[in-house]
C-alpha cells in the first residue's frame, strides 16, 4: 500500500493539470472507489472547473477545484494517479478520469480499494483537517510519541507505529525501516521502551520519513525509486535477505497482522 513518501510521488504527477481547466470527467460509476461519494456529482461539480491546488497528508491527497470544491483520493493498495494525453482512452482500472485541453488526469486502481471523495465548500472537510500532525511538524513531539505509547502499553510497537492517529503516512516498510535503525525488536509491547529509545525512535520516524520524502516523493521519474542498499528496504521484501548492516540473516514473520521483517543479530527481543 503506498505510504506518506509514494503518496506524495503520485500527487506530483497531476502537477502538470494545475491551472488548467477540466473540459470532461469520466467515471466509472459502479466502482468501488466511489463507495462513500456519489460519482454524478463528482463529474457535475468538476466539470468546467479549474483544477487550483493539491496537497498530500499521510496516505491522501486533496485536489481543489475552483473556488469550493474540493476531490480527496486515497490510493488504497493498487491505486496510482497518472498523466496521460489528452485523448487518452478510458481503461478498465481508470476509473476517474480528468479530461482537460492538454491532458488526461488519470486515477486507476485495479482491486478497488482505493477511495474517491468530494467535498463542496469554502473551507477543507473534516475528514481532511482531522488528519494527525505530520510526523515532520513541530507538533510531532517526543511527549506525543511517549504519551501514545504508554497508552497501548501492551501492544507490540510495530502495529503501533502504523496507527495513523499518531503515526500519519507511516506504513509497513517504513515501519520496519524506523524499528530497524532504531535496533528495536518489532514484538516489543510499546510500553517497555526506555525514555531514551523513545527519543531514538522519535528521531528515526522523522529522519525516515524526510529521507524517503527527498529520495521517493520527489522523484520525477516515471518509475518510483528505490531506497539505497544501505537501507533495510531492498533487503526485506523476500525470504532469506540480508542485514546491510551486520550481514545477518534477516526473519519475516506476520506481526499485528503484517508482514514484518527485521534483523535479530540487531533488533533483540
Amino acid at each position: 500500500m503506498p505510504e506518506l513518501a509514494e503518496v506524495e510521488y503520485f500527487r506530483q504527477r497531476w502537477n502538470p493539470g494545475l491551472g488548467a481547466r477540466i473540459e470532461r470527467v469520466h467515471v466509472h460509476p459502479k466502482a468501488g472507489v466511489f463507495k462513500t461519494s456519489d460519482p454524478g456529482q463528482i463529474v457535475k461539480t468538476l466539470t468546467e472547473a479549474t483544477l487550483v491546488s493539491s496537497e498530500a497528508a499521510a496516505k491522501q491527497m486533496l485536489f481543489r477545484a475552483g473556488d469550493n470544491a474540493w476531490l480527496g483520493i486515497h490510493l488504497g493498495m493498487t491505486g496510482e494517479l497518472s498523466l496521460q494525453p489528452a485523448d487518452h482512452a478510458p481503461r478498465k482500472s481508470d476509473h476517474l478520469v480528468l479530461i482537460q485541453r492538454e491532458h488526461a488526469l488519470v486515477f486507476s486502481d485495479p482491486r478497488m480499494f482505493g477511495r474517491v471523495q468530494l467535498h463542496i465548500g469554502p473551507e477543507p472537510p473534516s475528514w481532511w483537517t482531522q488528519i494527525a500532525p505530520p510526523v515532520l511538524s513541530e507538533a510531532f513531539t517526543v511527549g506525543a510519541v511517549d504519551a501514545f505509547l504508554s497508552r497501548r502499553a501492551r501492544t507490540p510497537i510495530k502495529p503501533v507505529l502504523l496507527m495513523q492517529q499518531r503515526f500519519p503516512g507511516i506504513g509497513n516498510w517504513m515501519a520496519d525501516e524506523i524499528l530497524w535503525r532504531a535496533a528495536i525488536h518489532p514484538k516489543r509491547p510499546a510500553g517497555s521502551l526506555a525514555p531514551e529509545e523513545i527519543k531514538l525512535l522519535h528521531r528515526e520516524v522523522r529522519w525516515v520519513a524526510d529521507r524517503a520524502l527527498k529520495l521517493i516523493g520527489a522523484a520525477q521519474t516515471p518509475v518510483l525509486v528505490d531506497p539505497p542498499k544501505s537501507w533495510l528496504f531492498p533487503h526485506r521484501w523476500t525470504d532469506g535477505g540480508r542485514c546491510p548492516k551486520t550481514g545477518a540473516r534477516l526473519l519475516r514473520e506476520e506481526i499485528g497482522g503484517r508482514t514484518t521483517c527485521w534483523s535479530p543479530a540487531r533488533q533483540k527481543l
